[in-house]
């Protein structure tokens, strides 16, 4: 027999019956029922019952055991009793009855339970990652993320595409976010940039003939973290396509996705195919370019409605309404919550009517609404009786976001809610340019290497506010899952389009210049999209934090409190890599190493007088 085990702890079945046996894992539970020891033993594939029968040298062993424990089992496999059979668990109708016990490996006390879901906080859990990925939730949330990642590399190779790496250490780009920099030790003063996205290289793959690419690519960007977002690393499948439009790129991932949330969805409705939405209507509409489509409510812009209104609270604004059917019944709690629900999202309140018979309106704002302002909103919405009517009045895109949370909460409260579904949507015709509102100049929306609709005539021709690009995201329940645009592969068009951005050619050629040196030489047409993973599994496991689907996050600290990184360099490798720290920067160092030891110490004398309150 085997050293350790003969089967794993989720192999047994009453076939094997009578069979001698020999189990490891951990001591994931244990119950003492009139001296006789029911042992749960667990390992990666699942959990057997034990039982150990009192008087024996192996019930008193396994008694004084900690859990978590690793132990190696020898026994027989015996047939559990009716009433004993376990249906949730696929090794239920058996147990093994114990002759023989090893400590493979010894447990400290845990600083929180593993059988169950307890109310830990997040922080102690990532002190203790390696416990908490023990827990059945997470344990399966990484399985499922493994099995997600498998499956996205065979549908993508079974569409011809090829797996290529690109390299980690690279220069520094502007895509958005800051770069993580690398000092270099060989090049005194210069730094490497870790990639916040493979963009450069897998566009020179392209060019290099390669023809369809794709990877699981580790992402690197120094930005805040969200719940859907991870601080310091994240991944991506990175495709990028040559001699494709739009709808070829749409037609590969479509594909996937649908197939991917269909296998590992748990029976959830993919809707397909994926509406294709202009950034301006979804902004419209929904108040957001990444509308939840499960909510079944639309926005609508009422301004022109309130143009020169003598209601205060609108004249001059900005002003969307929220039609919600069916809420005559619903009382002023209701409404009042919504209000509540606005200012949590940044709103001073949330104005609102209710449509009566006639459509008479009521409500706190129905007096300063006149006779033309209620037909037009009547007509404008659709409303009818029991419908409620509810404004947000203010700039454009502080609306848009006040607004576009509402819609999805109202829709939730009243019915108007899909639920158990997945519902893709393609953004698309995004702009090319924004103003950039605290200095006025012009910057890419987006992707600075997104090729212009129109081309060269239109970068010439209009304004570049009016321009759009060839992109597009990816948008699943709310959530965007990706960024991809039709490449800009002509140098011509290239200088051109940062030029309109702030940049010299020679600035270009300095930050770009080996791609703008491939373009010179036969760069075909491409185009590509990169879905974030860690997004993909997060929806797929009904999650609300994406941390909950990676095996080793950094908190929202951006910090590791496992291995304890961001950590101090000492003075010798600091020489080394040609680096020296500010004085400020010490001084910080030197107080946070005193507060650390300060709070070190009062833990241990915390712990002392707990020892002997005991």
């Amino acid at each position: 027999m085997h050293r350790y085990r003969s089967h794993t702890c989720g192999e047994l079945r009453s076939a094997d019956i009578g069979s001698d046996v020999r189990l490891s894992g951990w001591l994931h539970n244990r119950r003492n029922l009139g001296g006789i020891l029911f042992i749960d033993v667990r390992d990666h594939y699942g959990i057997t019952q034990l039982v150990v029968r009192p008087g024996t040298d192996v019930n008193e062993r396994l008694s004084s055991l900690s859990k978590e424990t690793v132990i190696r089992v020898d026994g027989a496999v015996v047939a559990r009793g009716a009433d004993n059979v376990n249906p949730e668990l696929p090794t239920g109708e058996v147990e093994v009855e114990v002759s023989g016990v090893e400590v493979l490996g010894t447990a400290e006390q845990i600083p929180f339970t593993i059988n169950a879901e307890d109310g830990v906080n997040e922080e102690r859990r990532l002190e203790y990652r390696f416990l908490d990925l023990r827990r059945e939730r997470m344990h399966r949330n990484i399985m499922l993320r493994s099995a997600v990642i498998s499956a996205i590399r065979q549908k993508m190779t079974a569409q011809g595409f090829n797996e290529l790496a690109t390299p980690i250490l690279s220069a520094t780009s502007p895509e958005g976010a800051r770069d993580f920099l690398v000092p270099s030790r060989l090049h005194a003063g210069k730094f490497y940039a870790l990639p916040q996205a493979p963009q450069q290289f897998k566009q020179l793959l392209m060019i290099a003939g390669f023809d369809r690419y794709f990877q699981i690519a580790p992402c690197f960007r120094d930005e805040d973290a969200r719940a859907d977002r991870s601080p310091g690393e994240f991944y991506q499948l990175d495709v990028e396509m040559s001699f494709v439009e739009q709808e070829d790129v749409f037609v590969v991932i479509e594909k996937v996705m649908t197939e991917l949330f269909e296998e590992f969805g748990n029976g959830k409705h993919v809707t397909s195919p994926f509406p294709r939405i202009p950034f301006r209507e979804a902004m419209e509409k929904y108040g957001s370019d990444k509308p939840d489509l499960r909510a079944q409510l639309e926005l609508v812009d009422v301004t022109d409605v309130f143009a020169g209104s003598e209601f205060k609270a609108f004249a001059g604004k900005h002003v969307r309404a929220l039609a919600v059917p069916d809420t005559g019944d619903q009382p002023r709690k209701f409404f009042d919550q919504m209000g509540e629900f606005a200012v949590e999202q940044g709103a001073k309140g949330l104005a609102w009517v209710r449509v009566g018979e006639g459509n008479a309106l009521t409500g706190p704002i129905a007096k300063f609404l006149t006779e033309e302002n209620t037909t037009a909103l009547v007509e404008r919405l659709g409303a009818k009786a029991g419908t409620a009517i509810f404004f947000g009045a203010g700039e454009y895109d502080e609306v848009s976001k006040i607004m576009g949370a509402v819609r999805v909460e109202a829709a939730r409260r009243t019915g108007h809610f899909e639920e158990g579904v997945f519902r893709f949507c393609w953004i698309v015709d995004f702009p090319m340019f924004e103003k950039n509102e605290d200095t006025g100049e012009i910057e890419f929306s987006h992707n600075p290497f997104s090729m212009p609709q129109g081309g060269l005539e239109a970068l010439n021709s209009k304004d570049p506010l009016d321009i759009l690009a060839w992109q597009y995201d990816i948008v699943c329940n709310g959530t965007e899952l990706s960024s991809g645009a039709i490449r800009n592969h002509e140098p011509e068009i290239m200088y051109r389009a940062f030029e309109i951005a702030g940049y010299s050619n020679e600035d270009v050629e300095r930050e770009f210049g080996g791609m703008l040196r491939a373009f010179t030489f036969g760069a075909p047409p491409h185009g590509g999209i990169a879905p974030g993973v860690d997004r993909i599994v997060m929806l797929l496991a009904d999650e609300p934090n994406i941390r909950e689907t990676i095996a080793f996050p950094l908190n929202g600290n951006a910090q590791d409190l496992l291995m304890g990184a961001p950590s101090t360099v000492d003075e010798s490798r600091l020489k080394e890599l040609h680096l020296s720290l500010r004085p400020s920067a010490q001084q910080a160092l030197k107080a946070a190493a005193e507060a650390k030891d300060a709070a070190e110490a009062k833990s241990g004398s915390e712990a002392k007088d707990g020892d002997a309150a005991e």
